[in-house]
């Protein structure tokens, strides 16, 4: 069924009811995963706008068997709300903005930039990481939303993460890489946190903090396993002096003008929600 462009904005923008339980649960675990927070129809129309976008920017790649262990883990396309209004509409949903401010325990959030993740047919596992080593951001108040545009069985390579690993300082300073699959698996295993390997249904979705450990398994199917995902900050998150060369990066490609110690309030950093 198609959706008329004002259910569409209703559906994305309309608060979604979270729990007190659901918050403890995120701040203990450093993830959740949320059921039915976006209807079946309102997931084939992302799938179908992302994937346009997707298919028009046209990302040359090269054989999947001549890349690095990171290129075989996905196609990896940022900030796409820039390039299309209808992509925009979906990255600036107040309904998803809520829902991070209340699991991050802050009175807003703004934007640090989107990123869908496609999983090509045959591609590689996604390694052990934890993505705030790339932010220059002073806080931990950070979160991603990670939006499956299909439903995502095991065999599609869904997001795995280490519960309660956003508390391990070991493994920080690691990129992703076949080095981070082996060290960080090794600390996890050590230090006897919880795997949690589960499918996604339509419509659920997941958020997890920016030092929390995770991975993805290989898509071991034919079909293209796609996600959409925005990453947001506190409100009133300052940019941190950089502590390696992809802070850098991230710095002059995401916050562009921000200052060290100052709110990184910039045009490409719109605050989404706020209380």
């Amino acid at each position: 069924m198609l959706l008329s462009s004002e259910k569409i904005s209703a559906a994305l923008n309309q608060p979604f009811t979270i729990t007190q339980e659901q918050i403890d649960f995120f701040q203990l675990n450093g993830y959740i995963k949320i059921k039915n927070v976006l209807s079946p129809e309102l997931v084939q129309y992302m799938n179908e706008v992302i994937s346009a976008e997707i298919d028009k920017l046209n990302i040359p790649t090269i054989d999947i068997e001549k890349r690095d262990t990171y290129g075989k883990a996905f196609l990896q396309i940022m900030n796409i709300w820039r390039t299309s209004e209808a992509v925009k509409e979906i990255v600036f949903s107040k309904r998803l903005a809520k829902i991070a401010t209340e699991l991050m325990c802050v009175n807003g959030v703004r934007m640090y930039h989107d990123q869908a993740l496609f999983k090509e047919p045959g591609g590689g596992f996604t390694p052990w990481h934890a993505d705030q080593y790339y932010w220059p951001v002073s806080t931990e108040k950070t979160v991603t939303v990670w939006i499956p545009l299909q439903k995502t069985g095991l065999e599609l390579g869904p997001l795995e993460f280490s519960a309660q690993s956003q508390t391990l300082e070991e493994g920080r300073t690691l990129k992703i890489s076949d080095d981070s699959e082996a060290v960080i698996q090794k600390k996890l295993t050590l230090n006897d946190f919880t795997k949690v390997v589960e499918p996604f249904d339509i419509g659920e979705i997941s958020f997890h903090m920016g030092w929390i450990f995770h991975r993805a398994g290989p898509n071991s199917t034919q079909q293209m396993r796609k996600v959409m995902t925005i990453i947001y900050m506190d409100k009133d998150m300052t940019l941190m002096e950089p502590k390696n060369e992809n802070q850098v990066a991230d710095w002059e490609a995401w916050c562009p003008g921000a200052k060290i110690g100052e709110v990184i309030n910039t045009p490409l950093n719109p605050v989404l929600y706020q209380q």
